[in-house]
């Protein structure tokens, strides 16, 4: 019997012959903290008595999640991570650089075949590289962090193949919000989902990170797709290492095999307060919107930016709309800025703020009134989220959040299809 991509990968990182259900421990390749998981990192670190990494470059704490910091508990986080950064002599990207899931395989640190963990949730992003990427808690990443070790079970894995060719309008947020409908939030927990079909081949990079990335979104312990040409490339123009890419072998065990034909898709959001509560955008025109967010780990890239650029030129937000929006990185926002996309949004009445990750968790940068509604690129829509849980929070593509800013109502991005 064949292999799936995660059982070769934790079989590579073992030196055993792994199979679904199996335990073991693995050697890692790289692992991260942000600012709302390192603090109990250091803590654990230090208790376990250890005072340096297994290896300084595969660990980077990285600070987005608020940043820059909004309160005065939340600065001395910040300052903790700062002094054990030069405590262990390692690298750290502060305040400004991005969001760790744009930063980590952007920068070179993962590349095709790795196992890596990430004390945040959707670590499960990398994923579209054809990496083995999963979150985990902080004092696991605290172990990682001193052994280069974890254990891990060796999840079963569900198989999701998506035909058809994506029509004008319709982004890879939606196949994925698509996907969350019919599996479900819970549908994939402990399992890995690997993506293929000619709807996926078809995509950017960029645009697979953004299905991966929700993976977690329906459970999944990894989002997992294989290494083509531009992958290969991606990576390579990344500055990674040699990629290792795996493959699944066709004769590889599944749980469950899901097919998909996305050549009729509408454009799809997610309702309150649930990312499988999903509806077409047709049945959705009539929602009243006071805030628009563009950005997050999901779709903060620059070809998001670039479809609401299109979307926004020439043309101002609805009256008394707020309109936040968050490069996932400083590179990305440089890139923005030279491509005249910022000019376009700042013209256009929105607020553009300092990559990271504050509007989508809540911290700062865009916190709602009560009984607000907020259409946003983020991944996730319970109660809270974006700090405060007596509002109402939208998911759907930077295309459709645009389009929305525009009308002051969830609106379809099909009515701009000449911009799309």
């Amino acid at each position: 019997m064949g292999k799936t991509i995660s059982e070769k990968i934790l079989s590579n990182h073992s030196g055993k012959d792994l199979r679904s259900g199996d335990i073991a421990v693995c050697d890692v390749d790289f692992c991260f903290g942000q600012d709302g998981t390192s603090s109990i990192i250091i803590d654990s670190f230090k208790k376990l008595g250890f005072d340096k990494a297994f290896d300084k470059s595969k660990f980077r704490m990285i600070i987005d999640h608020s940043a820059p910091s909004p309160n005065i508990g939340v600065s001395a986080i910040h300052k903790k991570m700062r002094d054990f950064a030069k405590y262990l002599n390692v690298g750290m990207y502060d305040i400004g650089c991005g969001v760790c899931h744009q930063l980590v395989p952007q920068n070179g640190h993962v590349t095709c075949g790795d196992l890596v963990l990430g004390a945040d949730s959707h670590t499960c992003t990398y994923g579209a590289i054809n990496v083995f990427s999963t979150g985990v808690g902080s004092t696991d990443l605290a172990i990682t962090l001193a052994s280069g070790k974890n254990w891990f079970r060796v999840p079963e894995t569900i198989k999701v193949i998506v035909n058809g060719k994506l029509p004008k309008g319709v982004y890879s947020k939606d196949i994925i919000l698509h996907i969350a409908k019919d599996i479900g939030s819970n549908g994939a927990t402990y399992k890995a989902v690997e993506f293929y079909g000619e709807a996926i081949t078809a995509l950017s990079v960029d645009a697979r990170l953004t299905i991966s990335n929700m993976a977690v979104e329906i459970g999944a312990k990894a989002g997992l797709m294989e290494a083509d040409s531009k992958v290969l490339k991606w990576v390579a123009e990344a500055g990674s290492k040699d990629p290792k890419p795996v493959k699944a072998d066709i004769d590889a065990k599944y749980v469950a095999v899901k097919t998909y034909d996305v050549s009729n898709l509408a454009p799809q959001v997610a309702r309150p307060h649930t990312v499988d509560n999903v509806a077409d955008v047709t049945e959705l025109l009539n929602v009243k919107i006071d805030q628009a967010f563009l950005g997050t780990c999901t779709n903060g890239r620059l070809e998001d930016l670039e479809v609401s650029a299109k979307i926004l030129k020439g043309r101002t937000i609805y009256p008394g709309l707020k309109f936040v929006i968050a490069p996932a990185s400083r590179d990305i926002y440089l890139e923005a800025l030279k491509k005249g996309y910022i000019e376009t949004f700042i013209k256009a009445g929105c607020i553009v703020v300092a990559p990271g990750c504050g509007p989508c968790v809540g911290t700062h940068n865009g916190v709602l009134a009560d009984k607000e509604v907020v259409i946003s690129t983020a991944n996730r829509n319970f109660k809270g989220r974006m700090g405060n849980p007596n509002s109402f929070i939208y998911l759907a593509s930077p295309a459709t959040v645009a389009a929305s800013a525009v009308t002051g109502r969830i609106a379809d991005p099909r009515e701009f299809r000449k911009r799309l």
